[in-house]
Order: structure tokens, then sequence, then C-alpha cells
């Protein structure tokens, strides 16, 4: 149905081959989503085969994303154990293991080992997929993952005539990917996340006057952190309490929510916090790990410090601690005698993901199924730019990262409201 209304695109059929030979591969940081996609894209190739939509199909995984593919290191699943993959809905992680490998980063892949000097690394990635007879490629991944898909496609289509068909699926659990709507386990490591922080909360009763920061994951992107404010807000309004109690529902909120898309007067900020730890004897700051990094980085080439980067060239946030920055600064305007920074992104973008996410790519996983067998590639997901915001694949030459949070959703207005922060 999709498909008719789609703009023309070069595109090959693969209806009237033999045998389709399906490949997967999934890169980048971990999102509660890699193992549903990976069981949701079995499951519609399998359907796909039954339902006679195509005569024969082998389904290949690469280990460890691009690197697997660089190698040749990959494996055959085999028929039998088709139906099996519906229990990887149950698992976090990924089922076949990531990288971080920029393949347009021709010095870092050939330093690593993945790609012989003077040779293109997309070339290898090529020539890789051609040599295992790959019809389709399903690139499981966030922006870095699906831009490089895009190079991929676009390399296939120019040197060797479009052979391989691309389909990316959207994961990360920033949601800051362009044109698309919600991407993959978003969702499910907001919920996570407020899991997290409502036993980490309970630490504000471990001494007085506690300042608690809660760091998210979100390097350009505010959205986990304001989502998992609302999700463990959700929470702690289901929670009862007994009046009289040091322990109550004002002491285990949130205080404040510190995001990359508004900017922090840590002054006033301090001023206004400080009331709330006269009056509770705690602090909960909910904070994004891309927040105020560009003054962190700023001060450490100041003094000559060395910035850790990956190969995409973003900054290492983990190597940099943007909640133990703020934390140190906070800590002396709120009159803290305790400090406790705590990370739930492990936690949060480990799990499996939840009945939302498990929807949503399934319904991405069943389009783009159908649109690889019409020959058509793209990234899967709702297209926000178009009316309806369907699901369709995506043209690569419009998906990119560094999608800001909407500050003026009414939801996320409102708590900051609510926590007297606005």
């Amino acid at each position: 149905f999709f498909i008719k209304r789609m703009n023309k695109r070069k595109h090959i059929s693969i209806e009237n081959m033999s045998t389709i030979n399906v490949g997967m591969m999934t890169s980048g940081g971990l999102a509660p989503c890699l193992s549903s996609s990976v069981a949701h894209l079995v499951n519609y190739w399998s359907a796909a085969k039954k339902e006679g939509k195509i005569a024969g199909l082998t389904i290949r995984m690469y280990r460890d994303g691009y690197k697997g593919m660089l190698l040749g290191d990959s494996f055959l699943v085999p028929e039998e154990t088709w139906d099996q993959c519906e229990v990887l809905h149950e698992l976090g992680g990924s089922p076949i293991g990531n990288s971080r490998v920029k393949l347009t980063n021709i010095k870092d892949c050939v330093a690593r080992g993945f790609a012989p000097e003077g040779v293109s690394p997309l070339e290898v990635a090529s020539q890789q997929l051609m040599k295992d007879e790959i019809n389709i490629i399903h690139t499981i991944g966030g922006d870095d993952t699906n831009t490089q898909a895009a190079e991929l496609s676009k390399y296939l289509l120019e040197k060797h005539n479009g052979k391989v068909i691309v389909i990316g699926m959207p994961k990360t659990v920033d949601n800051d990917v362009y044109p698309i709507k919600q991407t993959f386990g978003a969702k499910t490591a907001a919920v996570q996340g407020a899991v997290f922080f409502e036993n980490v909360v309970s630490e504000s009763s471990a001494n007085p006057r506690m300042l608690i920061i809660h760091e998210c994951m979100g390097r350009d992107s505010g959205y986990l952190t304001a989502a998992t404010s609302f999700e463990y807000r959700e929470l702690l309004n289901k929670k009862k309490f007994v009046n009289g109690f040091s322990m109550n529902a004002k002491s285990r909120d949130i205080h404040a929510v510190w995001i990359p898309e508004s900017s922090i007067d840590i002054e006033k900020e301090g001023e206004r916090l400080k009331k709330v730890m006269d009056e509770y004897g705690n602090v909960n700051v909910f904070i994004s790990e891309g927040s105020g990094v560009h003054d962190i980085v700023a001060e450490m080439e100041a003094a000559g410090s060395e910035v850790p980067r990956d190969a995409f060239g973003h900054v290492k946030l983990d190597k940099i601690n943007p909640g133990v920055y703020f934390s140190k600064r906070l800590a002396q305007l709120v009159g803290a005698e305790k400090t406790l920074v705590q990370k739930s992104g492990y936690f949060a973008r480990s799990a499996a993901s939840n009945t939302f996410d498990r929807e949503l790519i399934g319904e991405c996983a069943k389009v783009g199924v159908a649109a690889a067998i019409e020959g058509i590639s793209g990234c899967m997901g709702e297209d926000e730019e178009k009316e309806g915001c369907p699901v369709r694949p995506i043209e690569f030459s419009r998906i990119k990262g560094g999608k800001p949070f909407n500050i003026n959703l009414e939801w996320f207005q409102s708590m900051l409201k609510d926590i007297g922060q606005i």
C-alpha cells in the first residue's frame, strides 16, 4: 500500500529471485530494542517465505556490527531455529554483538585492522556483502549507524548498481534522529531509568543534607532525561506516605531537570535548590550527560589535557563525567553534606524492550520487509515530515542525528512548573 505513494526511487525487484539472502547487523551503543528488532525481522522474513511472497530464504547475522561485515565474521541462522528467535524479545543487549566503526573513517578502520591500506572500508564492506550474496542488509543502530548505512547504500548504488538493498532500523535512547518521530528503545529506557531512580532516591535518607545527581544518557538531546523524569514522577504519584515522617512525596520528588536544550544558571538554581535542601533535607537533580560538555571540554583544552573521543569524533562522556562536574559546584551552593552521583544509562539501555517498543519495532519490521521485497532501501520509522506520520522506508539522504528535544511540549513545561524550576 505505502509503495504506491512513495516517490520514485531507483530499486531492483527481488520477488522473482529463487532465494533471498538477508543479512542483519546491530551497531553502536546498546538500546532496549536490538534483540526485539532481530526477532521481529526474522519473524517477518520467515512469514514472507511461508506465505509464498518469496521462493527461498537465508538469514545471515554479522557479528559485532560493521566490524563483522568488514572482517567477514558472520553466521547463517538455521531455518529450524527461525521460530525460536521469538524468545529474543525477552532479552536485553544485542544477540549478535555491537561495535563502533565508522566506514568513512578510513584511518581508524585501517589502524584497527578492519581494512587494508589504500582500500576504502565502503568497498571492503560492499565486496563482503556481494561475496556472501546478500540481497538485503538490515542495519540496526542509531544515527551514526544509519548515516553510515546511507553512505553504504549510496556507494552500492554508484559503484555496484545498487545490488544490495539497505533497510535501516533506528535505535537510540536519545530519540534524536531526523525525521523520525520515535526511535526504538527510547521509551523503554525512560521507564527503566525511572525504575533505577525509584531505588536510588532512598539514599536521600542515608545522610542529612544529601544531594543526589541522577545522570541520564543524552549527548545533545535532553529527551531521555525529560522522559525519565516524567516516568519517575508517574511512579512517585502511585506511592503512599505517612504524615509526620521525614520521607514524603516532596523529599522523593525531582527538584531540577537539566538538559542540553536549556541553559543552566547554576548560581540561580543553587539559590532555589538551597531552599529545598533546607526544607526537606535533600535535593534530587536529573541531568543529561551532555549538559555542560562544551564548558568541560573548554576547561580541559585550556589546561592542555587530551579530550577522549571515539571513532566518530564524539567526546567520550563516560570519561569526562558531567554529573561529577556539576555536583561539586552545586554541593557548595546548596550546602550538601554528602553528594551521590548515579548513572542509570547502562541499566536503562541494556533492558529488554517493553510493549510500546516491541509494537513500534514490529510495525517497522513488517513494513521494512515489504519494502525490501519491492527492492526499496531506506531507514524505517514514523516519518514526521509526511502527513499522518506514516511508517515507511525513509530516504537515507534525509536521515541525520542531532534532533533536539522540544522543550515547549506541554507535559515538560507542566513538570518544570510543578517542581518549581520555572
